[in-house]
């Protein structure tokens, strides 16, 4: 998957509404992203699983902090974390997050990861 100079400046520019975090969403491929940074390791990413540098790229991969329990008869909802990208290298699993803002909902679910035996690799 090669891209031009000129497709990956307007990747960049193809932007939608902005968020409260001021990063701006982007479509590339038919994919969407959360921010301009997030689609750009997105390619990176792309770009050595072509090579064969790294295998098995996953996006918005989903895992269970907390499963679904009852309390007081009542369903309380789990909590998950879903990481931007997963992939292989040499036999690792990699859990990747693109990280502009640190929220303290995010400090959390990466100290319940750690708990789990996962580590989160933040760019």
């Amino acid at each position: 998957m090669r891209i031009s100079e000129e497709q990956y400046r307007q990747f960049l520019n193809k932007s939608t509404k902005q968020s409260k975090y001021k990063n701006k969403k982007v479509v590339y491929n038919g994919i969407k992203f959360d921010s301009q940074k997030e689609g750009a390791y997105y390619l990176k990413l792309k770009m050595l699983e072509e090579k064969g540098i790294i295998q098995d790229l996953q996006l918005q991969v989903k895992f269970e902090l907390l499963p679904n329990f009852k309390f007081n008869g009542k369903t309380i909802r789990g909590i998950n974390y879903y990481a931007d990208f997963t992939y292989k290298q040499d036999g690792e699993l990699h859990i990747v997050d693109t990280k502009g803002i640190r929220t303290d909902v995010y400090k959390l679910k990466k100290k319940m990861m750690n708990y789990k035996g996962y580590d989160i690799e933040e760019v």
